[in-house]
């Protein structure tokens, strides 16, 4: 006699169909532990891994709705029954963007026929158990799906089994695909030591195939992860201007680890990766269909084949620059005259921001849409107030840092750079406090800060200066925090010796004349440029995208896909990979956008690389311990989150220290939750190889550093998790979302500067034009009006958010639904972050916070946990997918 139960098995649509999928080949044969956005291709195996709970002597499954619609089983055995059990399996596929399975050429036919044939899918069930006396798995029971019905925008596959009762209970259905086309499934989770015999070696040859055996060269349809340099920035082939040194794997040159693609090594050097249109990623790392269509190389390419172009032709003159402000507020105006935009009419939809302003695109103007801060006071830039407001509360709040040692001094080989004492005497600096305090005083009390990037841009100078229409200065930037504001102090510039000459140093105040006043104006500009490269390549890039892709590597090549940690981080590893191969193909590399825009130009990556070897450590990528390292928070346990700030009024370490607290509260619920004895941690074997993996090959070049926080506790565990997920979410939000909101009108922060200051060796043309039409000379100092408008298109782009965000506490994994108490966890978590979004709102209500309200004053919303898709300045994605 024979009871029956249904397994009911849910599939998501696949990331991209404009890729077309693996067809055919043994070598896609072997299992696949899959998540929810791991990929099965055609003649490719995957494992759907099912909880296990016995309800009395009889047999039953339990599916529970997701909030995504799909269902996941919650138990499934015939241990106890002497029975053999029938089973059915039931299969539901969602649509894709472009409809069922939607393919292209023949495929299409192909998968009619398998369909009808009813040999889409090959299931085989799994047993918990191993064979007595023998330790290997028991015989799969195997049958094939057939296509049923349509319903609730779901497509139905439905197999039929049945299981002797010697077999036990099931533990996993491995799902083969004969279809050309993929699917997504899902899991649920396992620590190593709880996972059932029979299906430890399904775990064991997952984590074999995703870690590759290190050789060939990577194809798309592949999900194989393996660690090299960056060794593909580079062009070398094409013209000799674009060698680019590897980065990573030196002492001279450390760097975090990308993902291996085996490319062939360029013909003129060995050493460096051939370039094509595309970057190998994982295939369940590439974005989905729908971010694709927002967001992808489709408009990226757009920006950088249709609009750029189109700028170059309308403006011819590389060098040429704004005569005049008016011709800047042009751009948001009238816009820009661009012959050959009626060619791309599907740059409406691309980039609707940059395209809105425009009503007929045979007009071939492009509009830029002007950004809020200077809707609501065009001359805020050039206020100092405004200046010193968004070294806390603007694009790049990171930097900033309390001055704790004094005079200043350069650590730099003065035989090369020249003398290393600071301009900036203490007498200069008491006559800009002007007798409010000493400067002893206001060091004492902490009232001194910098943003100083003397050292790091220095060795740099001369080199950046070999290039037509570029300068570079090692600078400092001085402020005090008095009446509860911070105020800007002093400037200093250097530039090393050079030519013969010795080396040049000047500091600039705030003006007490006319031409001082335009002095200090220009040197801001010098900073401010120096603060949007490093803003860009290190503050954004470097501490971000790049530092976590080893995290991402090692995650999946060590922690099964049923590892509780590994659901955890998945969220926040989504589609980061993508985007990182995106900026090697477009904006990081050689000739990119990054070099033509920025003041570091071909410089820009190297630099980096010496800035991750001089300052990164994974410890201080906590907020709190960024905070303490900077000296803008020390610890107080009588203080919220036992800190307390140096400046109260510090919107990005106020949001994001509430944001830090609600997302360390969720990870330990979770944590705490998996790991119940003090033991696990420390004996888990798949956790401690990820954790390994991360510093001795993904972040190899510090492997010996000190500061690498141990792996032996739930708080060791919490800590580094926290950290990472903090990286991807809240700091990654921080740099990133309010990139056109701040530097979308460029004088706010330019990112380049093409003359040298008037006071250094100036001709006396030079010194008579400053003087006649200082102005002008300002102007001159800006980039180029191509310049500025290529940044300019590509950072809208980059700041909107896709309408298939995902934010934080937004989600509940599917893997997560049946577990009663993470359930709760998140609940609260969710419920925490939104308790968060009404704090914000009454902070930058208050008049008093005086860094977030104010006329004019744009609040600060850049951690507010939610956004609506676009260009809003706020939103705390779980990943860095932008």
């Amino acid at each position: 006699m024979l009871s029956t139960s249904t397994v009911v098995i849910n599939t998501i649509p696949p990331p991209n169909l404009s890729r077309k999928p693996f067809v055919g080949g043994g070598e896609q044969n072997y299992v696949k532990l899959l998540n929810s956005s791991r990929v099965i291709n055609n003649a490719s195996v995957g494992a759907l891994f099912l909880s296990r709970r016995l309800y009395g002597d009889g047999i039953v499954t339990r599916a529970h709705r997701a909030k995504n619609g799909g269902l996941r089983v919650r138990a499934l055995a015939t241990k106890n029954s002497e029975q053999a059990v029938k089973v059915k399996a039931t299969i539901s596929v969602k649509p894709t963007v472009g409809g069922l399975l939607t393919n292209i050429g023949i495929s299409r036919g192909a998968d009619d026929i398998i369909d009808v044939l009813g040999k889409t899918l090959l299931l085989e069930l799994v047993s918990t158990e191993a064979k007595p006396n023998a330790g290997s798995e028991k015989e799969t029971i195997k049958g094939y799906a057939h296509r049923s019905k349509a319903e609730d925008g779901m497509v139905k596959f439905e197999a039929n089994f049945e299981i002797p009762p010697e077999f036990g209970e099931v533990g996993a259905v491995l799902v083969e695909n004969e279809h050309h086309r993929e699917m997504y499934l899902t899991e649920i989770l396992y620590l190593p030591s709880k996972t059932p015999t029979g299906l430890k070696q399904l775990r064991e040859k997952e984590l074999e195939t995703l870690r590759g055996d290190g050789k060939g060269e990577r194809k798309n349809f592949e999900r194989i992860y393996d660690y090299d340099t960056y060794n593909d920035l580079g062009v070398p082939d094409k013209n000799p201007e674009y060698t680019r040194p590897v980065l990573g794997g030196t002492k001279d040159l450390p760097y975090p680890r990308s993902c291996r693609t085996g490319c062939p090594p360029t013909k003129t050097d060995p050493s460096s990766e051939s370039r094509s249109s595309s970057v190998y990623v994982p295939r369940d790392q590439t974005f989905s269909e729908l971010k694709n269509a927002q967001f992808g190389f489709k408009t990226v390419y757009s920006v950088l084949h249709a609009v750029v172009p189109s700028l170059e032709t309308a403006l011819i003159d590389p060098d040429l620059g704004f005569p005049y402000f008016t011709a800047i507020d042009s751009l948001y105006n009238e816009g820009v005259n661009c012959p050959g935009l009626q060619q791309h009419e599907s740059l409406r939809t691309v980039l609707p921001r940059i395209i809105k302003g425009v009503s007929d695109l045979k007009d071939n103007v492009l509009r830029f849409e002007l950004p809020k801060i200077f809707d609501r006071d065009r001359f805020c830039w050039f206020r100092d107030e405004e200046f010193s407001r968004q070294t806390l509360a603007g694009l790049n709040p990171l930097s900033i840092k309390c001055v704790t040692e004094w005079p200043l001094k350069s650590n730099l080989d003065p035989n090369i750079y020249g003398p290393p004492e600071s301009a900036m005497t203490t007498e200069l600096v008491q006559n800009q406090i002007k007798g409010s305090m000493t400067v002893e005083q206001a060091l004492k009390e902490k009232r001194l800060f910098i943003i100083d990037y003397h050292d790091t841009f220095l060795p740099y100078v001369n080199k950046v200066r070999e290039f037509k229409g570029s300068t570079l200065y090692g600078s400092r930037a001085l402020f005090i925090y008095n009446d509860a504001t911070l105020r800007p102090l002093a400037i200093e510039l250097t530039r090393p010796p050079s030519d013969g000459k010795p080396q040049w140093k000047k500091v600039f105040t705030p003006g007490t004349c006319a031409t001082s006043e335009w002095l200090w104006k220009i040197a801001k500009a010098h900073v401010l440029s120096h603060d949007s490269g490093y803003h860009q390549l290190v503050s954004h890039w470097l501490r971000t995208h790049c530092c976590t892709e080893p995290y991402i590597i090692a995650a999946n090549r060590q922690l099964s896909a049923m590892h509780p940690i590994y659901r955890l981080l998945h969220p926040h590893f989504r589609y980061t990979m993508e985007i990182n191969a995106l900026a090697r193909v477009a904006l990081i590399n050689a000739g990119g956008i990054i070099e033509r825009s920025f003041s570091q130009g071909k410089y820009a990556m190297e630099l980096s690389s010496v800035i991750y070897g001089a300052e990164w450590r994974f410890d201080h990528e906590a907020l709190p311990a960024d905070l303490i390292s900077r000296g803008m928070a020390v610890e107080d346990p009588s203080a919220p989150h036992g800190l307390k700030l140096t400046i109260e009024d510090y919107p990005y370490a106020n949001d994001g220290l509430d944001l830090w607290t609600i997302i360390k509260k969720w990870v330990a619920d979770y944590v705490n939750h998996y790991y119940t004895d003090s033991g696990l941690v420390e004996s888990d074997q798949e956790l401690q190889a990820w954790w390994t993996e991360v510093r001795t090959l993904g972040h190899g070049d510090k492997k010996d550093e000190p500061w690498w926080p141990g792996l032996k506790t739930n708080e060791d565990l919490i800590q580094i998790v926290t950290t990472i997920i903090w990286v991807t979410s809240g700091h990654h939000a921080a740099v990133n979302f309010g990139q056109y909101a701040y530097a979308g009108y460029f004088p706010n922060r330019p990112t380049l500067t093409r003359t040298k200051m008037p006071t250094e060796d100036p001709t006396s043309e030079e010194w008579k034009h400053f003087i006649e039409k200082p102005e002008d000379t300002l102007l001159g100092c800006f980039p180029s009006q191509i310049q500025a408008t290529r940044v300019m298109a590509i950072l809208d782009v980059l700041s909107g958010h896709s309408p298939e965000e995902e934010y934080l506490g937004e989600k509940l994994e599917p893997c997560w639904e049946a577990e009663l108490m993470i359930k709760a966890a998140l609940e609260k978590f969710t419920g925490r972050l939104k308790e968060l979004e009404g704090i914000i709102d009454e902070r930058n209500a208050n008049e008093a916070l005086r860094n977030r309200h104010g006329a004019g004053v744009v609040p600060y919303e850049l951690l507010k946990p939610y956004s609506k898709p676009g260009v809003t300045a706020m939103g705390v994605p779980n990943s860095i997918s932008i």
